[in-house]
């Protein structure tokens, strides 16, 4: 019943949740205690909407400014261009020559006419105090910043500590309770005297007190994290160039002046001029709307900041920074509204306004039983007009614990516990070198039941040396004898050529002179193989002249650049994939360096070198080149290339890699590897790791591509590797994975084609070092350091999020139904509430704030690794949760309801304070009851609660805490709590009644409970409690 209320307004996909459903939970949301609170974490739609209003505004005026080519405007403007503003003389005093604004207004305009009036880039150069060739010095940023202004955008002040004080205060029941301690106060005066009228009064006000600080000591820590993770998010690492060696900076760092080097994939990292660069083209759509690329050359040299490079690569000029950008304004209006709440939220949103409406009854129930019960007694003793002061008191006290019960009931932890859980497994995540982006991938890859993932960098450890080469008809080894002999010196000439001169990479000095190379892994594995026959990298690059580069992408495989030589013709370089390149050569270096015609056999003989390079696991690459006459024409040919090389380079799996696909298999998700290297290294590599398995399939990408849907539902569920893949082909996997064989599916993508995937999987994971920025603004997930391993942590944080929310669902219902039912029980019967108001408060600080502490931030365990993934739509509240919380809730109302009744009879309370000393051991039993039944929620299925508890910190933090204060309010506090303190007897059966939960336990957790039976086409979902087979059992 609860359940299928939950699905049908409490249910939201994980990804992309449509407006309608993030209304209907938000309408059928009820009694909500404080909304403040309750939806900090939640997306404003209004505010979003607002923002989006805005958004669409600014970019139809970037649209206009970029796009709309009016004469009418350009004359308009060039006669009417207002006078240049006088240069500042702080800005002359830095040693500058161009104002802020006007240096601003130059890439924003899109005016070429401004540029010129600036003598140019170069005149602009001058004016900035840069070399176009060595960039800015390092010395000169502050100065640059303090003139030219921070590349950080506007963001909202960040929230004080008493900002969350305030919201905490917000609690409507809180503010009743306040208003009845003040009533409390002023009856207690007039009837008590002072101060001993004070009492009810202020206990119950430090009782608010002591819930108001440690609610908004835990949202405030909760802030800061969740801060730090925007902070690193939004942190890109650019590559520029400073006192004449190319680094490595901090998108922040960046100034007005720096020369910025960009390369496919890159986000523009703020305003700039075009320098030099091949085939640069860039996507505007972020800024404008419009999808149309934009070709970047002299003639239109104007790059914005926030666009992203589709294609080529080149350098630009920074000329402005910060919020002097156009992507600034746009940034400010991105974060308004807030991000999506994740599916956990919603739903236990949708738990709490169940319990409260059901608390909310029992409430209004318990008021009405005892002021009924509290008139029929005024009735029956003739007392029914005569009303004193001490009568008014004890309607208060009546409604003070009807409220109080309303306080406890209203799981507004619930809710809260889930973002709590989240930022815990954030932060701790980050440390492990994974980057969430959204806060629903953390939930979602608890739920991951594949994994699809590259090779190279991911399962490989991306440090890759040429290992094996063949050259001039010959395989040989790479060691230092091989290396004199490998050919002709012409040949070498040619070969070194090649290597130099077709590269994104770039070799760099750093201050103590030592050589590094930047670029790929694949690029500073063929310069470093380069660099052992040439070492000045610098002085043969400048023998030639580049005319043109197509860089490499993932859907040709290949790159290539055309150079004009000092012999007054030109030459063409080109490298990639082994097969690709094969195909367009028809002709070979022979064995004395000649270049003679391929053959067909030889043509054999060299796929069959490469298939055995690629068999022993190594990337192979061909090298080839073609002379060409000098021409006007500088197009790249497609055909007719001779044949140099084929290397092979090593790229060794990572330690530990293969363990962790075992543990992945163990845990239900199946790993299928998606790259787009040879077949046979593709195998070779799975092997290794334990993907490829000997009725697992491999296929290549064009196979899959032509086969039916018919073969394709045949195929998929065996297939383990797809080698020579496209990006399309990744993406038509992810999709027909998740439509048509429902799993859940993660995805790991670097590359800008790799977008389209990541957005469609379920969970996409980029690449934190070989990810481009496009690839990782499409990801949930950013994997710091491209570890395999890595991955697998967030799988098993994924599920510790799950079950500890579950954890702590658990425990907050059986409290929730222990102090309902005893005070509803005990009012109808007696006439009194045995947990008074401050107790009850002290009772909810424990479920709620310090309970969620407690058990939503325990860290995951190897256990967690030997279940199936929670499936897609299983109940959030399992059987086995419901077995063990009617358990616990029947066995402590058993308890309570015995001490209730018979408690002065069993231990012989006869004196004065007989009615304060059983309340006191009902309080007292009541609250070790919910300690021990904590240590129970710690494993809902395992007997064994204790393992790995000590190891817990938070967990043992809380639990001293809340066993100390219970001890002072026991014994210290009793004027204020209405407690009286216990003999060493009374603590003794308090705990031991409480422990007896542990008892209780181990007995329910021997009841055996049904599990919901589910198909899929690789693992079958259930709720996630029930150990997976393994070894012969699996098979």
């Amino acid at each position: 019943m609860m359940e299928e209320y939950l699905k049908n307004n409490f249910e939201v996909d994980a990804k992309r949740p449509s407006e309608e459903a993030l209304k209907r939970w938000r309408s059928a949301v009820w009694l909500v205690k404080n909304p403040r609170r309750r939806f900090r974490m939640v997306a404003d739609l209004a505010k979003r909407a607002e923002a989006k209003r805005k958004r669409k505004k600014i970019q139809e005026k970037i649209r206009i400014a970029l796009y709309v080519q009016k004469a009418a405007l350009h004359f308009i403007d060039a006669v009417n261009r207002p006078e240049r503003r006088n240069i500042p003389e702080e800005v002359r005093q830095a040693g500058f020559e161009i104002d802020p604004d006007d240096l601003a207004s130059i890439a924003r305009k899109h005016d070429i006419n401004i540029l010129e009036s600036h003598g140019g880039l170069e005149g602009l150069s001058r004016k900035l105090s840069v070399s176009l060739e060595n960039g800015i010095s390092v010395s000169e940023i502050s100065n640059r910043q303090n003139i030219y202004g921070v590349n950080k955008f506007l963001e909202k002040p960040a929230r004080s500590f008493w900002m969350f004080v305030w919201d905490a205060l917000q609690d409507l029941t809180l503010i009743i309770l306040m208003v009845c301690a003040v009533i409390s106060v002023g009856v207690g005066i007039a009837t008590e005297g002072f101060p001993k009228g004070l009492y009810d009064g202020i206990g119950i006000s430090t009782c608010i007190f002591l819930v108001v600080i440690v609610t908004a000591v835990s949202d405030y820590k909760q802030s800061l994290q969740f801060r730090d993770l925007d902070k690193e998010k939004r942190n890109i690492i650019v590559h520029v160039t400073r006192n004449g060696s190319r680094k490595k900076v901090s998108i922040y760092d960046l100034v007005a002046g720096d020369i910025v080097n960009l390369s496919i994939g890159n986000q523009v990292p703020a305003d700039g001029i075009f320098i030099s660069g091949y085939s640069l083209s860039v996507d505007e759509s972020s800024l404008s709307g419009e999808s149309e690329p934009v070709n970047i050359d002299m003639n239109r040299p104007f790059l914005l900041s926030g666009t992203k490079v589709q294609d080529g690569s080149g350098k630009m000029l920074v000329t402005s920074v910060g919020m002097r950008t156009e992507w600034g304004r746009l940034m400010v209006t991105l974060s308004e509204g807030g991000e999506d709440e994740t599916p956990l939220q919603v739903k236990l949103n949708g738990v709490a306004t169940v319990i409260g409406k059901i608390g909310l009854a029992f409430s209004v129930l318990t008021f009405l039983v005892l002021t009924a019960r509290f008139l029929v007694e005024k009735v029956m003793h003739g007392h029914f007009m005569k009303w004193s002061i001490a009568d008014v008191v004890n309607i208060l006290n009546f409604f003070a614990i009807a409220v109080t019960i309303l306080v406890v009931a209203v799981p507004e932890g619930l809710p809260l516990a889930v973002t709590l859980s989240l930022a815990f497994a954030m932060k701790k995540l980050m440390n492990d070198k994974a980057l969430v982006r959204h806060l629903s991938a953390c939930e979602t890859m608890g739920s991951a039941t594949c994994i699809c993932t590259d090779k190279t960098g991911t399962l490989t450890t991306n440090h890759m040396v040429v290992s094996r080469i063949w050259i001039c008809g010959e395989v040989k080894g790479v060691d230092g004898n091989a290396l004199k002999s490998l050919a002709s010196e012409d040949i070498m000439k040619t070969f070194v050529n090649a290597l130099f001169l077709n590269t994104g990479a770039e070799v760099v000095y750093g201050k103590d002179g030592k050589k590094e190379i930047l670029g790929s892994p694949t690029e500073t594995a063929l310069l470093e193989f380069g660099l052992l026959f040439e070492k000045n990298f610098d002085a043969r690059k400048q023998e030639f002249k580049i005319l043109k580069i197509e860089p490499f992408n993932s859907v040709k495989k290949k790159m290539s650049v055309l150079v004009g030589n000092s012999g007054g013709g030109n030459q063409v370089f080109l490298k990639g994939a082994s097969e690709i390149v094969l195909e367009m050569c028809d002709r070979i270096v022979g064995m004395k360096g000649e270049s003679v015609p391929l053959s067909h056999e030889q043509k054999e003989d060299i796929t069959n070198v490469i298939n055995c390079f690629a068999s022993e696991a190594l990337r192979t690459l061909c090298i080839a080149f073609k002379d060409m006459e000098k021409s006007s024409d500088e197009s790249i040919p497609d055909d007719n290339y001779t044949l140099l090389a084929v290397l092979g380079i090593k790229d060794p799996v990572r330690p530990g890699v293969k363990e962790a696909v075992k543990t992945c298999l163990n845990a239900g998700i199946i790993v299928r590897m998606v790259t787009g290297d040879n077949i046979y290294t593709a195998k070779a590599i799975a092997r290794e790791c334990g993907i490829l398995t000997d009725d697992g399939i491999a296929i290549e990408g064009p196979d899959f591509r032509e086969k039916s849907m018919q073969e394709m539902q045949e195929i998929i569920p065996k297939l383990q590797v797809m080698a020579r893949s496209l990006p399309l082909d990744k993406h038509k996997l992810v999709t027909l994975l998740r439509k048509e064989f429902k799993e859940v599916v993660a995805v790991t993508g670097d590359g800008t084609n790799d977008a389209p995937a990541l957005h469609e999987a379920d969970i996409g994971l980029a690449m934190g070092i070989a990810g481009t920025e496009v690839a990782k603004e499409s990801a949930d997930v950013v994997i710091m350091d491209d570890n395999f391993t890595t991955i697998l942590n967030v799988a098993k944080w994924g599920r510790a999020v799950y079950i500890n929310i579950q954890k702590f669902i658990q425990f907050q219902l059986t409290v929730n139904v222990v102090a309902l039912m005893t005070n509803f029980t005990s009012a109808c019967i007696t006439g009194s509430a045995p947990l008074t108001a401050v107790q009850l408060l002290w009772v909810n600080m424990i479920m709620d704030t310090l309970g969620a502490l407690a058990l939503a931030t325990e860290p995951p365990h190897d256990g967690l690794m030997t279940r199936s993934p929670v499936g897609r739509n299983v109940n959030l509240i399992t059987k086995v949760m419901w077995r063990n919380i009617i358990g616990q809730s029947f066995y402590q109302l058993v308890v309570l309801g015995v001490l209730l009744f018979n408690g002065k009879r069993i231990f012989k309370l006869n004196d004065q304070d007989s009615d304060a000393t059983l309340n006191t051991l009902i309080f007292n039993t009541f609250v070790f009851c919910q300690i021990f039944n904590e240590i129970n929620s710690r494993d809902m299925e395992k007997i064994n609660v204790l393992r790995g508890m000590l190891s817990s910190g938070m967990f043992m933090l809380i639990l001293a805490s809340t066993v100390t204060f219970q001890v002072i309010i026991v014994e210290f506090l009793g004027t204020f709590a209405d407690t009286i303190p216990l003999g060493r007897e009374l603590w003794i059966v308090s705990i031991g009644l409480g422990a007896g939960s542990l008892l209780v336990a181990i007995v329910l957790k021997c009841i055996p409970v049904s599990m919901p039976k589910s198909t899929g086409i690789a693992v079958h979902h259930h709720d996630g409690y029930e150990p997976l087979p393994s070894g012969p059992d699996r098979a």
